[in-house]
């Protein structure tokens, strides 16, 4: 079985999914108050709960990059 094709795929989701991630944080740090009062006239919330809710999100989808795109890619390439 060839695992080469896998191990490319995984690598390109890690890349991509980690580039999303910084292109968001960098948006939260740059653009912070921007985007909360954007996100607070949707939805009414405090800049206090919206910084709260974006960190969490940013958090979970690292945790999530880290167990479903990078600890695969990193099997594949060990096992090659």
């Amino acid at each position: 079985m060839n695992l080469e094709p896998l191990r490319i795929f995984f690598g390109w989701c890690t890349i991509l999914n980690a580039g999303l991630l910084l292109l968001s944080s960098l948006l939260l740090m740059l653009a912070g108050d921007w985007v909360a009062r954007l996100h607070g006239r949707w939805f009414s919330m405090p800049r206090e709960a919206f910084a709260r809710q974006f960190y969490q999100y940013l958090g979970v989808w690292k945790i999530l990059i880290i167990c479903f795109n990078l600890v695969p890619w990193l099997a594949l390439v060990l096992m090659t």
